[in-house]
């Protein structure tokens, strides 16, 4: 069993708790959080979480195995690090980075402890995801010629200028951090490594200081194109689509809507599915639900124990993290950038 500690206990910190109860790979023992709200006073006495107060604590606690970093983006690089150094297996939330060297700096830090390293692309996990992706490497669909995902929040329309999901320096590009980075995933998981991005990212509807409407053209270096729209102000909504010479697939789904059950969060993240063939009726099918959360992390368990290698590379946490890279540099530029 995987003595497990979390560090961030927000509402997806708190989630992905949750996602492990009753667990016989891991157990969360304990929770890191600077400040305590009264909710989080609550969980932890709930869940008779050891409290302390930062991730150094934890880096020298020898109750812990392993550490879940739910916490904002821009301490991830620095916290994997010290964390590893310190012999334990780390979980880190996406996004890992936004730069190439720091996600480069703290894999090899990974590597030299010999610990396990997993990351929180939940979406991975889903069959769905799983089978299309197997579907594309059999030759299900033909020449693989495009994808496009389109994910939609309204969480900015309600969210307090004081979030660190609401500052640029932690989020930018609006949704690139809660929503974009899973589409950036998923293209690598689908069809490989990214050459090219040109990203448009603006405010439209909020005031706030990140933005709520952002767009992005991508050329893989298979040659397949891709299309990514991410948007804080409207509608929930989340749909990715393959098209191949063989016909397209199309997955429906839900994104994470502030104020959604955990469970819900947890589950509902695949919907309708749809295979259009080039000839012939389409078949249409509902996603199982299955909780993505817990497969990421039990995942991560069985390799923090000796088991299977977590699916999700280093290499491909790293490519991730210079995509997002270029992501934003174009999105300032108003201009192509080449994947690092």
């Amino acid at each position: 069993m995987l003595r497990t500690a979390i560090a961030g206990l927000g509402w997806w910190g708190r989630t992905l708790v949750e996602s492990v109860d009753g667990s016989d790979v891991m157990t969360v023992v304990a929770a890191a959080q600077p400040r305590v709200a009264p909710e989080m006073a609550e969980f932890m006495a709930a869940r008779r979480l050891r409290h302390v107060p930062s991730v150094d604590d934890l880096a020298r606690d020898d109750g812990v195995d392993a550490v879940i970093l739910a916490t904002p983006p821009s301490g991830h690089a620095a916290e994997v690090t010290t964390l590893a150094r310190a012999g334990k297996h780390v979980f880190c939330e996406k996004p890992f980075t936004y730069d190439k060297a720091s996600a480069a700096a703290a894999v090899a830090a990974v590597a030299q402890a010999g610990v396990a390293l997993g990351i929180g692309f939940n979406r991975r996990f889903h069959p769905e995801m799983i089978g299309l992706a197997e579907r594309i490497r059999t030759g299900g669909l033909g020449v693989l010629e495009h994808i496009e995902c389109i994910m939609t929040v309204p969480n900015a329309l309600f969210m307090a200028k004081t979030a660190w999901r609401a500052k640029p320096e932690e989020a930018p590009c609006g949704a690139l951090a809660p929503l974009g980075v899973h589409a950036i995933d998923a293209f690598i998981q689908l069809a490989g490594e990214i050459d090219t991005i040109y990203c448009q990212s603006f405010r439209r509807a909020v005031e706030l200081p990140t933005d709520d409407t952002t767009s992005a053209l991508f050329r893989l270096k298979s040659g397949a194109s891709a299309y990514l729209g991410m948007m804080m102000a409207t509608a929930p909504s989340f749909v990715i689509q393959a098209y191949g010479s063989k016909g397209l697939v199309r997955l429906d789904g839900m994104t994470h809507v502030a104020g959604a059950t955990s469970e819900e969060r947890r589950t509902g993240l695949f919907g309708e599915c749809r295979f259009q063939p080039v000839k012939g009726e389409a078949e249409t099918w509902t996603a199982a639900r299955v909780d993505t959360a817990r497969a990421g992390l039990e995942a991560f368990a069985r390799a923090a124990q000796g088991g299977p290698a977590f699916p999700i590379t280093p290499a491909e946490i790293v490519h991730g993290a210079a995509a997002s890279e270029a992501l934003i540099r174009s999105a300032a530029s108003g201009e192509v950038q080449r994947v690092g």
